[in-house]
C-alpha cells in the first residue's frame, strides 16, 4: 500500500501542479486576448484613418487639375493679350514715327518767327512797369 499510496500522492500532486499551470496559462491568455482586441481597435482605427486619407488626396488631386486647367487657360489667355498689345506697341510706334515726320516736314516748310528786338522788349517792359507804378501811386492816394 504504500507504493499505491505514494504513487496516488504523486499523481495529486502531478493533478495540482497541471491545474496550477493551467490557471497561470487562463490569465496570460486572457491578457493575450485582451492585447488582440486592442490590436484590433488600432488597426480598425488605421483602416478609417487611411480611407479619410485616400478621399482627402483625390479631392487634392481634383483641386490640382481643376487649378491646372483654370491657370492654364488665364496664361493662353495673357500670351493672347501679350501678342495683341505687343502689335499695338509696334503699330503706335509707327503712327508716332510717321507723325514726327509729318510734324518736321510741317517745320521746315514754314518760315521761322521773327525774334523781337532785345531794345524793344526792354522799352515794352520800362513802360509797363511805369504804368503799373503810376495805377499804384494812384490807388495809394
Amino acid at each position: 500500500m504504500n507504493c499505491g499510496y505514494f504513487v496516488e500522492i504523486m499523481v495529486s500532486l502531478l493533478l495540482l501542479l497541471t491545474i496550477l499551470y493551467c490557471v497561470r496559462l487562463n490569465r496570460k491568455l486572457r491578457l493575450l486576448k485582451a492585447d488582440e482586441q486592442t490590436l484590433r481597435a488600432t488597426i480598425s482605427e488605421l483602416i478609417t484613418a487611411t480611407e479619410i486619407a485616400e478621399r482627402a488626396i483625390a479631392g487634392l488631386k481634383s483641386t490640382m487639375r481643376d487649378g491646372e486647367q483654370n491657370l492654364g487657360g488665364r496664361l493662353e489667355r495673357m500670351e493672347r493679350l501679350t501678342s495683341e498689345l505687343d502689335e499695338q506697341l509696334t503699330a503706335g510706334e509707327d503712327l508716332l514715327a510717321r507723325l514726327t515726320r509729318i510734324a518736321g516736314v510741317g517745320k521746315a516748310a514754314a518760315a521761322p518767327e521773327p525774334v523781337p528786338d532785345a531794345k524793344a522788349v526792354a522799352a515794352a517792359a520800362q513802360a509797363f512797369t511805369e504804368r503799373a507804378r503810376a495805377r499804384l501811386s494812384g490807388l495809394a492816394a
